[in-house]
């Protein structure tokens, strides 16, 4: 996937909430001072040459939807995150969690046997 920048990462969030949407629909969403729509327009047709979006004709106009679904963006960011913050180690921010007192050590032993229950 290709980096989104921080307005685009916006945008899509606001597509992956409402589904399929015109630009219109997406400054709507925006408290004032609301972007312009051309702006927002100009922004969905970057994420769909990204291959985020995609788009149907109604009317004059185009709706558009997100193309890749959220959580397989989360996942790819998480292991950006992990790689850029923890040293590559998913186990090093396990450990800062629990360190952090995030996740508790019975938390772990918890979805440790859920995961061996998963696995039969």
């Amino acid at each position: 996937m290709q980096k989104l920048t921080s307005k685009e990462e916006e945008v899509m969030e606001l597509m992956w909430q409402l589904g399929e949407c015109a630009p219109k629909d997406i400054v709507e969403q925006y408290p004032e001072p609301r972007p312009h729509v051309n702006t927002i327009a100009t922004m969905v047709q970057s994420l769909e040459r990204k291959g985020y979006a995609g788009h149907r004709q109604q009317g004059r106009g185009y709706i558009y939807f997100p193309i890749v679904k959220q959580e397989d963006y989360g996942r790819t960011k998480l292991g950006g995150f992990v790689d850029r913050y923890f040293k590559h180690s998913y186990m090093e921010l396990v450990s800062s969690l629990v360190t952090e007192e995030k996740v508790s050590e019975q938390d772990l032993l918890e979805f440790l046997q859920e995961l061996k229950a998963n696995k039969q």
